[in-house]
């Protein structure tokens, strides 16, 4: 090789180490936003506020149902009455005998796994539930046996509660998980959304002392004021939100950053993380 092209071929190489990485800051157009009609507020006692992101592509009818258990005001007047801990929080009809409302399907399909994997980003290393793991272009954790796709019992995933099999749950019945992720709940069970503000409330509650977290009589659940759907609220009212998309370099460089912490605190990177230990920022979104 001649000197002149051997010095400019190490001048390039040198300069392609020296390239600092992929940048992991999303821009503006990576942040979009959440329809009014997958966003459900609960009001607790207390002016507590929660807001559920619901998955409507996942898990369809029983997202559907959800929507009309809103619409009909049915929640207003349940409670939180199971606070298990290290696991999860649930809330609804705790006497179980409250009529559905009309055309809520009271057995759904088990809309446990979806029609297939539709993760963008995919995580470095094997999942221990799953063939596959990673995250969808909307922004919501999922993992794969390679033919389909389903949603993960992560922190703040919400679910619906149901009896044994083949029971699937109508909805009325939902939980959030507040420790760490119980993923043999995966394809069991389905999974309709995520709490995306206002966890804190659901997740420093008093521990149920009955079997499985279930509040005891001595031990008084909390109030459920209200559940709405933002579609339904009048608009100076409604709480507007915004995920980032997992379909671009910068949130891959983002997750790359997740699996591998850097100094000056961490010291030896880890080389991957679990699927839930990297869930998509959603954020407020901003007033204009």
């Amino acid at each position: 090789m001649h000197i002149v092209s051997l010095i400019a071929a190490l001048l390039q190489s040198t300069a392609s180490a020296a390239a600092p990485p992929a940048p992991a800051d999303p821009v503006e157009a990576d942040w979009r936003a959440i329809p009014d009609d997958e966003l459900m507020v609960m009001t607790l006692a207390g002016n507590r506020r929660v807001v559920i992101r619901l998955a409507p592509r996942y898990a369809p009818v029983h997202v559907d149902n959800l929507r009309k258990l809103a619409r009909a005001h049915w929640w207003d007047g349940t409670s939180v009455y199971r606070v298990q801990d290290n696991y999860v929080t649930q809330w609804g009809d705790v006497t179980e005998k409250k009529p559905l409302p009309a055309g809520v399907v009271a057995n759904p399909p088990a809309e446990y796994v979806g029609s297939r994997y539709d993760a963008v980003t995919r995580m470095t290393r094997p999942d221990p539930y799953a063939a596959k793991s990673g995250h969808s272009a909307d922004g919501w954790p999922v993992a794969s046996d390679g033919k389909a796709a389903w949603l993960t019992h992560c922190y703040a995933m919400v679910g619906v509660g149901r009896d044994m099999a083949p029971s699937t749950g109508s909805g009325a019945e939902l939980y959030t998980v507040i420790g760490h992720a119980p993923r043999h709940l995966d394809r069991n069970i389905a999974l309709v959304g995520r709490v995306i503000e206002g966890m804190e409330f659901l997740s420093s509650l008093p521990r149920g002392t009955g079997n499985m977290g279930f509040y005891a009589p001595d031990q008084v659940p909390t109030p459920i004021l209200s559940v709405r759907l933002a579609s339904d609220m009048p608009a100076a009212q409604r709480p507007h939100y915004q995920f980032r998309a997992a379909d671009n370099a910068r949130f891959a460089a983002w997750l790359r950053g997740r699996e591998n912490r850097e100094p000056p605190f961490f010291t030896v990177p880890a080389g991957g993380a679990d699927v839930c230990n990297a869930m998509p920022p959603v954020r407020k979104a901003p007033v204009r």
